[in-house]
């Protein structure tokens, strides 16, 4: 029986503070293995993509931001019960402007404030890697 072909959108980004840190949060597999990614989510009815990000990094994280540029796209298949999901995740770099960092959200694991330096190292997932060699550019850019 062929698996009924799903599509989803996501939004999220990397939430960046006035020390040069991102937050991260951290999730466990069905391996039981710890894996350190960008926060990130589905979008509501009717949100945009950027609204959709900085409520889910918020949600994620604690952290409240304000979208200063666009990250990136990454998209991946995957199998969830009868259906073979393609995955579409719109990724914002944004600056930190309130909050306190919490891992109070039900699917996350674990947060950390991560050096900028650190990230590449710390990220579990490649697509997610490759992301952050614009960082540096973007936030100086941003000013």
């Amino acid at each position: 029986m062929a698996r009924r072909a799903v599509e989803e959108t996501s939004a999220g980004g990397l939430v960046v503070d006035e020390h040069g840190r991102a937050a991260l949060i951290a999730r466990t597999n069905r391996r039981g293995q710890l894996l350190w990614s960008l926060p990130k989510g589905h979008l509501e009815e009717g949100e945009s993509l950027e609204d959709a990000a900085v409520r889910e990094v918020s949600e994620e994280t604690g952290i409240t931001g304000r979208v200063v540029a666009p990250l990136g796209v990454i998209d991946f298949y995957f199998t969830a019960e009868d259906r073979r999901i393609h995955k579409t995740v719109h990724h914002y770099l944004l600056r930190a402007e309130s909050g306190e960092l919490s891992a109070e959200d039900v699917e996350v694991e674990d947060v950390d404030w991560v050096p900028l330096e650190e990230l590449t190292a710390r990220l579990a997932y490649a697509d997610e890697r490759r992301l952050m060699a614009q960082v540096p550019e973007l936030l100086a850019d941003a000013g």
